[in-house]
């Protein structure tokens, strides 16, 4: 399928709301494609049912399109197979979910590194850990552009390292983490490396086999899916060897007075009803993703990416948080106006039908490695234009003359 950003943004009913809106926050929620609301719309009104046990033929197409999500997920991560693909509710449990299991084998001595670029949910989850168990929790420091200085990572690596837990893209400067350092220093120790893929998904499928990593977190509803869905994939032999986190319906084997017995991966850690229609829409939108052009979108959103970044650098009182070149990062742009709060600065830019986020971004600690408590960003995705790209410049024109 050939890209084309006019067609393509025709797929999303959203777009077609008067006055139009200029949609810049998809690193925190991406809109839903009539394909994907499709897919929701016909499992809810024609096969709505519990799965896995039912017998009769409605449960049974219940369950066979919960199976097809899932295939679709792994085909979308290159996943050896299905029974390393865990559904959960989004990316923060996926992260969690791994903690505690993970984090089951880990003690005094022991260490675990992360970043000072991650998402709150890349960190606390480790943070608690290392509270919990007595493990050292160790930062990997930033370069001078806000990258995840991964060059340095030998000077980090240790026999007692168990964990490296990074992101792929940050959610504030949009830089991409040099994956392929960062497995070959832990693996040479025998530690595993668990990614934050949240921001990285949305601008094409994760080759989980090419980059080598063991465990790997993404959610739905910014990959032009449903809310309330997120994936965890685990290596099969790795997560073969976890303990469930949540007990309950589904996730055993067998059940007595004196003992359980737990069913075999990803059953085991999907216990009680799962989230079957989210499952199934996500399923519809990562098909959908693959049937697109993505060197044409990856160009695009680029060429949008370095348009935005030119403009800001171009603007005195406008600092950009992060790389100023479009090399090895996605069209994630936070920035801070002087003496314009960006609370303040969303709410104009709203008004004119700019969508974009202001606050910390749940990542605090990157934020005062800047200096800052807050930034403003504008995230870009396969669905946005130059109309966008100008609509933001000119509201942000007027915003800082008003807010002054």
């Amino acid at each position: 399928m050939s890209f084309d950003s006019r067609a393509l943004r025709r797929q999303f009913p959203l777009f077609t709301r008067q006055p139009a809106l200029h949609y810049l926050d998809n690193a925190a929620t991406a809109q839903l494609p009539q394909v994907v609301l499709d897919a929701l719309i016909a499992h809810e009104t024609g096969r709505r049912a519990n799965v896995a046990r039912g017998a009769y033929p409605l449960a049974e197409e219940a369950t066979e399109a919960y199976a097809l999500a899932r295939e679709r997920v792994r085909r979308f991560l290159n996943a050896a197979s299905v029974a390393e693909v865990v559904f959960t509710s989004g990316t923060t449990a996926s992260i969690n979910f791994f903690a505690h299991g993970f984090g089951a084998r880990l003690g005094a001595g022991d260490e675990i590194l992360v970043s000072e670029a991650e998402h709150h949910s890349n960190f606390v989850p480790w943070q608690q850990l290392a509270e919990r168990s007595g493990a050292r929790l160790r930062l990997l420091p930033l370069a001078a552009d806000g990258r995840i200085d991964a060059a340095r990572i030998e000077q980090f690596v240790s026999a007692r390292l168990k964990l490296v837990a990074i992101t792929h893209c940050s959610n504030v400067t949009g830089a991409l983490t040099d994956l392929a350092a960062v497995v070959r220093a832990a693996h040479a120790v025998g530690a595993r490396v668990m990614v934050d893929g949240a921001q990285a998904a949305q601008h094409g499928a994760p080759d989980v086999q090419a980059l080598g990593v063991d465990a790997y977190a993404f959610s739905g509803h910014k990959c032009f899916g449903p809310n309330a869905i997120g994936v965890l994939w685990v290596r099969a032999e790795l997560l073969e060897t976890l303990p469930p986190v949540f007990a309950g319906g589904g996730m055993v084997g067998h059940v007595s007075l004196a003992k359980t017995t737990y069913a075999e991966p990803p059953a085991r850690f999907e216990a009680g009803t799962p989230p079957i229609a989210q499952a199934v829409g996500l399923g519809a939108a990562l098909e959908w993703m693959a049937s697109l052009c993505w060197p044409e979108i990856r160009a695009h959103e680029e060429r949008l990416g370095r348009c935005l970044l030119d403009a800001l650098a171009a603007m005195p009182d406008v600092r950009i948080l992060g790389p100023r070149e479009m090399r090895e990062r996605l069209p994630i742009v936070a920035f801070a106006v002087d003496g314009v709060h960006p609370h303040d600065l969303t709410q104009v830019l709203g008004d004119y039908g700019v969508c974009l986020r202001g606050g910390h971004h749940c990542a605090q600690p990157l934020h005062a490695a800047f200096g800052l408590e807050a930034s403003a960003r504008a995230s870009l995705a396969l669905y946005n234009d130059d109309a966008d790209i100008d609509a933001l410049l000119a509201g942000l024109d007027r915003a800082r003359t008003m807010l002054r």
